[in-house]
Order: structure tokens, then sequence, then C-alpha cells
């Protein structure tokens, strides 16, 4: 059993992790939350866990095996911080404000013997997931091209927010796509990034499209808006016999917005509808064509910290590895250069 510290008591620890590594009862215990100001969490506590205001009482705890940083800002040094303290991190996406940044951290953990590893419980998106057994199963045949989508329509965020490189909607959302391409097909040997700012300079940047290129003919396009009124499909595949649209995402962060949550007498958390699952569009064996209805694969972000378990106690590689990290943070310093 695994002692679990958190640093930042705000949403993500409250919906994003905390319950999924509730979820875990035989491999954690949450056991202290730490935030600079508990008057301003709105959140219900967590059973069992300390609250404090003094952040001494998770890095100078002997008994806290694992620190989970749940901040918005300030991740470079809260993770240098805690890994002096000797303890195992994760922290929260996006991990730094750049890949220097995350090269001192990885080499500091390693010196350490320590897990430094990013959050990216996307991994386990369904509609991802989904996409992952239809390429495998052969019916699209050879993989030729794959577009990720994360769309909003938010014109409000846009109009009040201003530039900030790591607050971005770059920064804060091609994280997620950027990791599961990256996980899935591996580390692209070229790519292009094209980032706007559709409102004007000095606004938040609200529209990236970036290719990811692999061996031929293979190419990964990540591309999102916050000026879609109606999103493009979270995914679609193409192949030499077919393709696959998965229109809908993962709704394990829709039953979470409305408290609904991943506990045993929510059996159905986070599973798709009928309506919701995705098709493949191809010719089979006998060149017929065929539509198929594809069942979603389960998602569950609790396999994040399963993994998260598996590197500390059984000393498994790391689920999230250093240099899919550092990519991806080159390529967001890439794109970010083109705003201002």
């Amino acid at each position: 059993m695994l002692q679990v510290g958190f640093l930042g008591a705000g949403k993500s620890t409250h919906r994003y992790q905390g319950p999924f590594i509730a979820k875990l009862t035989d491999k954690f215990h949450i056991k202290t939350i730490w935030a600079r100001n508990l008057s301003h969490v709105k959140w219900d506590q967590i059973p069992g866990a300390v609250y404090t205001e003094n952040i001494d009482d998770v890095l100078q705890d002997p008994d806290i095996d694992l620190v989970v940083i749940s901040l918005p800002v300030l991740h470079y040094e809260y993770t240098k911080k805690t890994l002096l303290a000797g303890k195992n991190v994760v922290c929260e996406k996006p991990f730094t404000e750049s890949r220097a940044q995350a090269e001192e951290l990885f080499d500091l953990a390693k010196e350490k013997g320590l897990l430094c590893m990013c959050i990216q419980n996307r991994r386990f998106d369904s509609d991802f997931l989904t996409a992952q057994a239809v390429i495998e199963s052969g019916r699209l045949g050879d993989i030729y091209e794959v577009e990720m989508h994360y769309d909003y329509y938010r014109k409000d965020v846009v109009d009040a927010g201003k530039f900030d490189p790591f607050g971005s909607f770059l920064y804060q959302h091609a994280c997620h796509t950027l990791d599961q391409a990256i996980s899935y097909f591996g580390i692209p040997h070229d790519y292009h990034a094209e980032v706007k700012q559709l409102l004007g300079s000095g606004r938040m940047n609200d529209y990236f499209d970036i290719d990811l290129y692999y061996d031929a003919p293979l190419k990964v396009n990540v591309s999102s808006s916050y000026m879609r009124i109606k999103p493009r499909p979270k995914i679609t595949v193409y192949g030499t016999k077919g393709m696959f649209v998965k229109t809908t995402e993962d709704r394990q962060e829709y039953d979470l917005k409305r408290f609904y949550m991943p506990t045993p007498d929510h059996p159905d958390f986070g599973l798709d509808r009928e309506r919701d699952y995705g098709t493949a569009y191809y010719y089979n064996e006998h060149d017929e064509y065929v539509e198929d209805l594809i069942k979603t694969v389960n998602g569950d972000y609790s396999r994040y910290y399963e993994a998260v378990y598996d590197s500390i106690v059984s000393g498994a590689a790391p689920l999230v590895k250093p240099e899919e990290t550092l990519k991806q943070l080159e390529i967001l310093e890439t794109g970010i250069k083109q705003c201002q």
C-alpha cells in the first residue's frame, strides 16, 4: 500500500486524480493534501485524508511514497522541490514550460532513483483505445493517416484571455492528443506546427494544427480550435481498405463534471451509449463493402495509476517515458513561438 500526498487541492485533485487513486483500494491510500489556503478549497474533502497548509506535512513525511502535483502552475518548481525531498512524483500536464526544464527534472530523478512522470491519463480515453483496437484488427489495412481533434467553441474565454504560453490552448490541450499520438505511433521523425491567434495578437492562442510524420506513408494530424461551434470527429483513421470514425469523445470527463464518480454504485461510469459508438467503413476479404458499428472499448483513468504503482513497487518501466514527454514539449515550444 503506497501512501499518497497531493500538492494542490482544486479540481484536478478532487475530480481528475483523487477518485481514480481512491478506486485502487489495494494499492493506494491518500494521506495528506496540501493547499496554500484551505479556505479557498470548494470541494468535498476526500474521506480519510488530512488537509494542511504546511507543505512539509507532505514533503517531509517519511510515510508518503508518492506526491501528485495537481497545481495549475509552477510545475517545474514543485516537481524539483518534491524530488529533492526524496519523493516519487507525478505531475499534471503540461509537465513543464520547456524541454530544458523537463530534462533537468528527469536527470535529477534518475540520480535519486525516483519515479518522475507526467500525468497522461488520457492514454486511457475510450475513443483512443477503440481506435487502437480497430487498427489492430486489420480491417482497415495499412494505416496512412490519422486525424485527432479536441474542438470547443469558447469565444468568451478567448476574448478574456491574454497571451500566456504555459496557459495557452496549445500547451493545455495539445499535450493530450500529442501524447496519445506519440504513445501509440512512436516519436515522429519530423513535424510541422501551425499555431494561430484567430482573434488577434495578444490573445490566448485559439487554434493549432500539428502534423507528425512517420515512415511513409503514415501522417498523424493533431488539430483543435476554441472557435469551432460544432466539433469535428474526435478521431478518424484512414487505411488502404477503409476508415474508422469516432465522433464523440471519452465519457469519463462528462460524468466527472456532473459529479457522477467512478465508485461501485456507478457501474456505468464512463461507458458509451450505443448512439456514441464509432463506425468502421471498409472492404472485407471478399471485396464486399461493410459498415460495422464498433462497440466502444471502456476507458479507465485508474489504469494510469496502476502503471505508477507497478513502476514504484515492481520497478516496471514508466508508462510515460521521458523521451516522449521531451519530444512533446519540444513541439509545444516550437509552436508557441508563432504567437505573441
